[in-house]
């Protein structure tokens, strides 16, 4: 089968590779449709080994259709169409037993560590796939992983209606959480970028305010937004040296200032604001599939997220110059998704 196997920084390639084993216990065999590529692909690509151990087929948001299933598997049959939360969890560790399964102490995930979805096959244990419903077509639901990450960290968050965010970043993983935060009915939602496309979308997908940060001092409006108090809620979502205590200085007293971004090396951060003003800081890696999962596909059954965000698809042979390398370079728009059936 055709797939983009990641070596090193750099160093990805379309290649032909053998078609995985039969499915064993509890596992499907997945025939992809579609494929989402995202920051943390980029990352790999331009500068890693970050998380990915390499060689490994790259891909950790897909959809596909079932072909083959092993021994124990229930509630699929060949031909259902399905969506992978990609992380992989051993369910008996204390993190698992508690509901946080990831942070499973032995957490794995397809596209990282295990081989995923940018091919044209991949096995995925069936305990985290859910079914796609008809309603939903194979590029709306190639966006339920990202989705999903979007809704976990706003779990963390905290977020409720009526209750003020802000999102750092509103490209990318950022759009998700605007759609994620306008469903809650959260107000108000102020989305911030240095992009005027992305801060369209964000109004698009339910922010009521945007800041331009290349035009407008972003803490200054914030405080105008919200009558001086700063926002219950700050998502750092860039990943940018700078935006975490850009989040501390938006929220309020008692707030949450939640990291999403992935960030290299260390940060500085004013301790002593975030102790005087009894801020909560959280990290949120990742998703529960069993509460996170399900979620995301109820909100793209309901919105019209996909035709907001998606910049374009593509081929698998155009992954490099078309996908990996205008995310890396800052240059997309929204999201890019890959045809695994072109």
């Amino acid at each position: 089968m055709r797939a983009a196997v990641y070596y090193g920084r750099h160093d990805i390639r379309i290649e032909l590779i053998g078609d995985p084993a039969p499915p064993g216990v509890g596992e499907l065999l997945i025939r992809v449709s579609k494929a989402g590529i995202c920051g943390t692909d980029s990352a790999e690509w331009d500068h890693g080994p970050v998380l990915a151990v390499p060689p490994v087929v790259l891909g950790h948001e897909f959809t596909g259709e079932v072909v083959d299933f092993g021994a124990g598997v229930t509630g699929f049959a060949g031909g259902d169409r399905i969506v992978s939360g990609a992380g992989i969890s051993c369910g008996i560790c204390e993190w698992c037993l508690s509901g946080r399964t990831n942070l499973c102490e032995t957490y794995r995930t397809l596209g990282l560590h295990v081989n995923g979805g940018l091919a044209e096959y991949v096995l995925t244990p069936a305990s985290i796939c859910r079914k796609v419903g008809s309603g939903l077509d194979d590029v709306s639901a190639a966006l339920a992983q990202p989705m999903a990450v979007a809704i976990h960290a706003l779990r963390r968050a905290k977020t409720h209606k009526g209750g003020s965010a802000v999102i750092i970043g509103s490209g990318g993983i950022g759009a998700f959480l605007v759609a994620g935060a306008a469903e809650q009915e959260v107000a108000p939602l102020i989305a911030v970028d240095v992009d005027a496309r992305r801060l369209e979308t964000a109004l698009a997908l339910g922010a009521t305010q945007v800041i331009d940060a290349t035009k407008e001092d972003p803490t200054a409006k914030v405080l105008e937004f919200t009558c001086g108090l700063g926002a219950h809620v700050v998502v750092e979502a860039t990943g940018k040296k700078g935006s975490p205590q850009l989040a501390l200085n938006m929220v309020r007293r008692g707030g949450d200032v939640i990291v999403l971004g992935l960030h290299s090396g260390m940060s500085e951060l004013d301790l002593l604001e975030l102790t005087r003003r009894e801020v909560d800081l959280h990290g949120t890696l990742a998703h529960v599939c069993a509460e996170d999962l399900p979620a995301a596909l109820r909100i793209l059954e309901r919105s019209k997220l996909s035709s907001a965000v998606i910049d374009h698809v593509i081929a698998l042979d155009a992954l490099l110059d078309e996908g990996l390398s205008v995310l890396a370079e800052g240059r997309a728009t929204g999201k890019i998704l890959v045809d695994l059936l072109s």
